[in-house]
This record gives structure tokens, sequence and C-alpha cells, in this order.
């Protein structure tokens, strides 16, 4: 892809030589289109951004039925949440928000129920609360983050993170995204026997089972596609492999969890009425009075640092593999993209449907072709039909959406050419930052290994001052991320 040098808002652009001269805009309706979300001139087209949504949406529609599953433990009163409601406010939040950043951040981002926040609330937050002042906690958190981007906060600590460490977040996310992809495959498995490693070539050591196959003919679908240089090749092969898991699913009896997450066939009913009785029923600080002041404190640490580094790196990722950096890693509109992932919190907390955040399944829409906020538009738009047609979205297996993710991280990991590997303090945090995000299963760890590295090597080589002072408290606050279990035993906090 050719690089299109793009400078935030308050710059006053790129240098002719960095120009891309892009066609001439269409006139009429895509005029319009095309003037808003600045298609031509990231030189895309409106059939890409639509392509690129459409893929995106078959890329994480396996949310719709992951979240409710997350989010069904009891809570300390043991109520537990309705699973279709949440079904309904999960596809509803992720409407909201995913048009929201379209038609304001204008970035090829699509949001949904953040599986790290999700994951949290789950299992620390839901033990000491109701679910109620559970969602007030993503209320909180999103306001917070919110705030932070309206004092510039946000942005300035992005913009602070060295490029070699930028560079490797995109390369850190291609490695994580394929590894879940090649685990919700069943590819790669756990591994059960002890003394083995962590990991094995499916179950046994050995692939099993028709939907992993399913998963092998969808990847080298997509990649024989894109080796033809068709267009759209990933939404084709995800057409594809969700028609071959039809029709191996109908001539074979395969149980329903094998495929993990969706089950490839013809619902009995398509149009289901959506149950929007989740919604509002939050108590946005009845948490502080139920866990208490210090572990209540400590739970919302972690959703904010969750919620703000998963979302930062991602966003950093994605925009990379789009073009839409400049030689110093910062994007047009950034802090409008990132108001609106912080208040992805708020109307997630309050819609029942846990925080939403930017997924990094957007970065299949950016490898159709998607470049502008209009992809995240369409992606919203499917959403927003899902509230009525959910029992279509549960008919694209995991397997088939996980080939997608393998061939993302394929073309996300490319960035590794931009990497000085000769110099120590470029090197040391870069590699730690890629292999951290896929060993640890965290974009957080990976991204604060990287942080922290950079600053003490640079100290190492007696340029302390050149991280800067904000790099310096990130690095602390990482390293408090990284203690929070000892600070917890030393608050006395469960």
């Amino acid at each position: 892809m050719s690089q299109i040098s793009v400078h935030s808002d308050s710059e006053q652009g790129p240098r002719d030589t960095d120009r891309v001269t892009p066609p001439a805009p269409p006139g009429g309706k895509a005029g319009l289109l095309d003037a808003y979300f600045k298609i031509s001139a990231r030189g895309s087209t409106v059939g890409r951004e639509v392509r690129g949504g459409l893929t995106t949406f078959m890329a994480m529609a396996y949310i719709l039925l992951l979240n409710p599953i997350m989010l069904g433990g009891a809570d300390s009163k043991g109520h537990h949440l309705d699973p279709t409601q949440v079904t309904t406010m999960t596809a509803l939040a992720a409407f909201i928000t995913t048009v929201a950043m379209g038609l304001i951040g204008n970035a090829p981002l699509a949001l949904a129920a953040g599986l790290s926040v999700s994951g949290t609330l789950g299992t620390g937050v839901i033990a000491k609360m109701t679910w109620p002042q559970a969602m007030g906690m993503c209320v909180i958190y999103g306001a917070i983050i919110v705030l932070m981007v309206v004092s510039g906060l946000r942005e300035t600590i992005m913009n602070s993170i060295p490029m070699a460490v930028k560079h490797a977040i995109t390369i850190g996310i291609g490695l994580f995204v394929c590894f879940i992809g090649l685990m919700d495959a069943g590819f790669v498995h756990e591994n059960p026997a002890p003394g083995g490693g962590p990991v094995t070539l499916g179950p046994e050591g050995e692939l099993a089972g028709w939907p992993v196959i399913v998963f092998a003919v969808t990847a080298l679908t997509i990649f024989m596609l894109m080796a033809r240089k068709v267009r759209g090749a990933i939404l084709i092969g995800l057409l594809f492999g969700t028609l071959v898991a039809l029709v191996v699913n109908a001539v074979v009896d395969i149980p329903a969890k094998a495929w993990g997450g969706g089950i490839p066939e013809l619902p009995d009913k398509i149009v289901e009425t959506p149950d929007f009785g989740l919604f509002g029923d939050v108590d946005v600080f009845g948490g502080f009075s139920s866990a208490g002041g210090i572990s209540a404190s400590v739970l919302l640490f972690t959703l904010v640092f969750a919620g703000f580094f998963d979302a930062m790196a991602t966003i950093i990722g994605i925009g990379s593999e789009a073009n839409l950096v400049d030689e110093k890693g910062r994007m047009p509109g950034l802090n409008r993209a990132l108001a609106v992932d912080g208040a992805g919190g708020i109307v997630g907390g309050v819609a029942g449907a846990s925080g939403q955040t930017v997924f990094v399944e957007s970065a299949t829409g950016v490898g159709d072709g998607a470049r502008t906020g209009l992809s995240s538009v369409i992606t919203g738009a499917v959403f927003g039909l899902m509230l009525f047609f959910t029992p279509i979205a549960g008919m694209v297996p995991s397997q088939v959406a996980a080939a997608a993710l393998v061939v993302i991280g394929s073309m996300m990991i490319t960035q590794v050419r931009h990497i000085d590997w000769e110099d120590i303090s470029s090197s040391v945090p870069a590699f730690l930052t890629i292999v951290i995000m896929p060993f640890t299963y965290s974009i957080t760890a990976g991204v604060a290994a990287g942080v922290i590295s950079y600053t003490l090597i640079k100290t190492a080589q007696g340029k302390w001052r050149d991280p800067g002072l904000l790099m310096w408290i990130l690095s602390v606050a990482f390293v408090a991320w990284f203690a929070l279990h000892p600070i917890k035993e030393g608050l006395g906090v469960s």
C-alpha cells in the first residue's frame, strides 16, 4: 500500500512532496459522502468503505454471542442478567458507538463490548457488587477517560510514545490477533497434559474435527484471493467460509460446542423482537458502598487502565495499518476518535452491555480497503439491524472469523521493517512489546513492557532526559500496574 502522510488537525497539512493526488470526487450524493468522509483524499472509494465495513462486522459479530456468556455470572446478590437482553444491548451499544466513531471520529474503527472490560466485570467486579452497580463503574471509567481526552492528556500520552514502540504495537497486535485466531479455530490448543508446553497443535498434538478444516480452507482461500489481487478478498473469503461451514454442518453430525461461538445452521426464525429491558438499569455510585471505597477504587483503576491502553494501542496499530499517521505516528482527528472511545464506557454502562471500546477486528476492514469513518457507519448500521436479526449473526462460526484474524496478523507484522534493530534503545522495547502481547494475552502488558524498558535503557545510556517527563510518569504507572497484586495485598484488598 502506498504511504499517505496525514498530519494532526492543528498542523497545516503534509508537504507537497508527501501528497498523494486524490481522484476527482464524484458529484451528487456520492460527492457529499466523499467530502464529509474525505474518501478520495485518503485514496479510497465508497465501494471499498462499504466492503470494509461489512468485513469488520463479520469478523466481530461473535461479540453478540460471547458478551452474554462473559456477563453470565451471578452478582453479589445472586442475580443473573437475562442473556437475550444482554444480546440486544450488546448490539445497541455497538450500533451507537460505532456509528458515532464514523460520523465524529471519521476513522475505520468499530466499537463493541470490550473483552478486557467484560472479563474484568464478569470475574473481579461482579463478585463485590450488583450488576447495576458494575455498570455504574463502566459509566465512571468512561467519564474519566473522556475528561482525559477533553484535557488533552490522552492524546499527549499517545504522542509521547516513541515511534519504535508504536511500530511494535502494530506488530504485537498483529501477532496477538493471529494467536487469538489460531486459538479460536482450534488450530492451536491449550495443552492439558502436565509437563508439556503451554499449547499444542490441536487438542493433543494433532488437528482434530471438521471446524478446524473449515478454518484452514477459509484462511487459504483468503490468501489465494489476495495473491490474485482480488478486491474484497477477506469479505469474499468470510462469505465462502460461512457457506462451507453451513454445508459441512448439514452433512456431518458435529456437536454444537465444537463450533465455539456461532453455529452454521439456518435459524428457526430470522426476525426477533428486541428486548430493551436492561437499558438504564445502572447505579453509578452504589459500587463504592457495596465493595468499599478502597476495593472499588482499585477495581475502577483496573477498568480505566484496561480501557485506556488497550484502545490506545489498537488505535495506533490500526491507524498505522490504514496509513492514517504521519512520520511521528499522529492521526488526523485523533482527539475526536479518543472522545468517542471514552464515551463508549458511558454508553455501554447505561445500556447494561459493558464498556464499549475499539475492537482490534477493525483491522480486517482496513485490510479490505477501509480508510474512513464511512466503513464504521456501515459496521454500526449492521449492528443496528442485528437488533431485529440476531439469529443471523449466530450463523458465522468462530472458525471462519478466526481465519480473517490470522490473515490480518500476517499483514500487520510487515511493520517490522520500520524498526531500527541496530539501536538497542529501539530494538529491545520493540521486541518486548511484540512478544509480550501474545504471550500474556494482554495488549496493555505489551505496551507497559515497551514503555518501561525504553525509559530504563535510555537512562542506562546516560540519556535519561530523552524519554521526557510524561514517559517517566507512564513508566511509574505501568510499574504500579504490574505490581497491582502486592499493592492490593498491602492495602488489604482481596
